[in-house]
């Protein structure tokens, strides 16, 4: 949306309509009284529009269209526009009732003159309505005015525009009650693609005089038209599922968090961000249905007046919220990198310092605002910087600083102007800023001593390594569960049952989900026994596996130690720290990691087993309730319930459940063997 060519088309149009004087001298920013205006409309502005003639003075063949500076193309006609007040809007003093008849006052929109005055035979002097006219309030340097006044559109010729203005000239269109004069027109650059939307605009206060603003938006407003710009179309395209998919996403936040997600400021920026994301598709969509029907109707007639100032502003207006939105983007990189105690420094430094901070700004604010309005009321009338109360504050921001005007102060009031300066500096700049300084540099050195103190958090390559630690604890424990397996088939003899297989295993910590499975694999006929030819294929498969996670192991063990041999440098307070602690090599760790997954299995068995117990103990609680009481009694022996039947292999693992004849709640005693 913005490019250097958005700059240069800005700044050519610039120099052509406000920095050039015609032969009288006057161009648009000297502009100072009425017949200034008239001048400049007549000569540099007339010149600007129309281009007729080559730099050797021969015609240009353009027929009755005029392209400025020979690429951009005028679209339709310029328009001229006034609005006025009413004569005695405003009551004069009685001591000077016979000496002034009229009175006009400054601008409101209460009090604009809305008869027909002059020839009474155009629109330039009969009044139009805002809503009329489809106009739309512009903002001015003194006040905010309507789209409503009378106003008067040239021609596309040179020859005929100046006809007009002479003879709004003569018939003296401009009088008393003018308050401003609006020139509008709007000019379109084939070769960079860019409208350009010009606004020169020129107000007469009730003081006399006039004072000359101007607002040159240059917008893209055809969007489509090379193959970069399809190729952006299709990046809106991706941007328009991420929006809709992250709609759908905070839409399951917050019906899961409630309200507490709104606690969390990064919370509330995506929700900012996908709100301004979803106002700029809306526009984007509704931009590009108006402009296709403003282009339609000035092709068709050619000689109206080309309104894009809507258009313009709203495109402005976009410009300016994707710029934010941009913004707010940037800013949420923090949420990414902040697991990295570096890139917290700022967030903790500013939310520990906050309290501080916001007391002294009430302090500080209380001086300043005090100043500003010392400085309104002594050089408001004379200095333009202290001209208002809002100037008066900016002015002050910019003397901290170092910009300022010492000699418009000291000329204003050469008593109290230096005084003012003087003590402002010492006060605000020398005495209160660097309070404020105190303050972050304070609370910064704190934050940083207690993150030099802690242990670094979890850092990109640590996040890494944990997740290949993990990766190669798994493949060892997979290559174990082979191994045992493998143990488990030559322990047998011939034929071997299922009963034994699932001993064996069980007693070398296996579940017996992981049993099962393994069994029933290889076991093709389904009787629960494998035979010489099933056995075969189990340990060709076993081996295969073994194999390729022995290789798998091997690479990764590789890149385990070249990492690990890398050296860390340590203060001397932390080797001190460190020379009393004591460290266990990588074998030992990952022995003891494969003793932690056995117990981890251990425990899942375990409560496999306490979920079968709980089930025969309801059971049995609902037996009782039906009336069988004396049968449940004979199964209970000593307060002793065995919770299932154990084979003679099984004893040393069985578990038995003493029942409290009182409070009826099992205790469970378990052998868990050497584990």
């Amino acid at each position: 949306m913005t490019s250097s060519s958005t700059y240069y088309f800005t700044k050519a149009m610039t120099d052509l309509f406000v920095n050039s004087a015609g032969d009288a001298g006057v161009s648009f920013q000297s502009i100072g009284t009425m017949n200034d205006f008239w001048t400049f409309a007549q000569g540099p502005l007339l010149d600007g529009l129309y281009w007729t003639k080559w730099y050797n003075e021969q015609p240009i063949n353009n027929g009755n269209q005029s392209f400025i500076y020979y690429e951009n193309m005028l679209l339709g006609v310029p328009r001229m526009r006034q609005i006025k007040m009413k004569n005695n809007s405003c009551k004069v003093h009685q001591d000077f009732r016979e000496e002034i008849f009229g009175c006009f006052d400054v601008y409101d929109e209460k009090k604009e003159d809305d008869l027909n005055f002059g020839l009474i035979n155009g629109t330039a002097w009969t009044y139009h309505t805002e809503k009329e006219i489809k106009g739309s309030s512009h903002w001015g340097l003194l006040s905010t005015y309507s789209g409503a006044g009378f106003y008067q559109d040239l021609d596309r010729t040179k020859e005929k525009s100046a006809e007009i203005m002479s003879t709004l000239m003569e018939n003296c269109w401009l009088d008393r009650g003018t308050r401003v004069v609006f020139i509008d027109f709007s000019t379109y650059n084939a070769n960079i693609n860019m409208f350009c939307v010009i606004s020169l605009m020129v107000e007469f206060p009730a003081t006399g005089g006039a004072i000359p603003s101007y607002q040159i938006r240059t917008v893209k407003l055809l969007r489509y038209v090379t193959y970069w710009d399809y190729f952006i179309l299709g990046c809106e395209m991706v941007f328009c599922v991420f929006i809709l998919y992250y709609i759908v996403e905070e839409i399951l936040e917050l019906r899961i968090h409630k309200f507490s997600y709104l606690t969390s400021v990064w919370n509330i920026l995506d929700i900012v961000v996908i709100l301004l994301a979803l106002v700029a598709i809306a526009f984007n969509v509704f931009r590009t249905i108006k402009v296709d029907n403003l282009l339609g109707k000035l092709l068709e007639n050619p000689n109206i007046y080309a309104d894009f100032e809507f258009l313009a502003f709203w495109q402005t207006q976009y410009n300016n919220m994707n710029a934010v939105n941009l913004f707010f983007a940037w800013i949420k990189i923090f949420k990414y990198i902040s697991f990295n105690k570096t890139m917290t420094q700022l967030s903790t430094t500013l939310g520990r310092c906050a309290k501080d901070i916001m007391g002294f700004a009430v302090m500080f604010f209380i001086v300043f605002f005090a100043y500003a309005q010392l400085g309104y009321l002594l050089f408001g009338t004379q200095v333009d910087t202290f001209s208002t109360f809002v100037k008066c504050i900016f002015t002050q921001f910019r003397i901290i600083l170092g910009d300022f005007n010492f000699d418009a102060i000291d000329q204003a009031n050469r008593v109290l102007g230096p005084i003012y300066f003087v003590t402002y500096v010492f006060f605000v700049f020398f005495v209160l800023l660097n309070m404020f300084l105190a303050i972050i540099n304070d609370t910064y050195s704190e934050v940083k001593e207690e993150l030099s103190s802690q242990k670094d958090e979890l850092q990109i390559t640590d996040i890494i390594k944990q997740s290949y630690m993990k990766t190669f604890m798994r493949l060892n424990l997979k290559k174990d569960k082979i191994t045992d397996v493998q143990k488990a088939l030559q322990a047998g003899s011939g034929e071997i049952e299922f009963k034994d297989f699932k001993q064996t295993l069980r007693e070398m910590g296996h579940t017996d989900q992981e049993i099962s499975a393994a069994f029933s694999q290889f076991d093709q006929d389904g009787n629960q026994v494998l035979d010489a030819d099933e056995q075969e294929r189990m340990k060709r498969e076993l081996e295969e596996k073994r194999d390729a996670l022995s290789a798998e192991l091997n690479n990764l063990g590789k890149n385990y130690e070249k990492e690990s041999v890398e050296k860390v440098s340590f203060t001397s307070q932390e080797q001190k720290s460190l020379s009393n602690q004591t460290f266990v090599d990588q074998q030992q760790f990952q022995r003891l990691t494969k003793q932690v997954l056995k117990v981890e299995i251990s425990v899942a068995n375990i409560t496999s087993r306490l979920e079968m117990i709980m089930a025969q103990l309801g059971l049995q609680e609902k037996v009782k309730g039906e009336g069988t009481a004396a049968g449940h009694d004979a199964r209970v022996t000593n307060g002793l319930l065995p919770f299932r039947p154990a084979s003679s292999k099984e004893s040393a693992s069985d578990a038995l459940v003493h029942v409290d004849r009182e409070t009826r709640s099992p205790a469970v005693l378990l052998n868990l063997n050497s584990q």
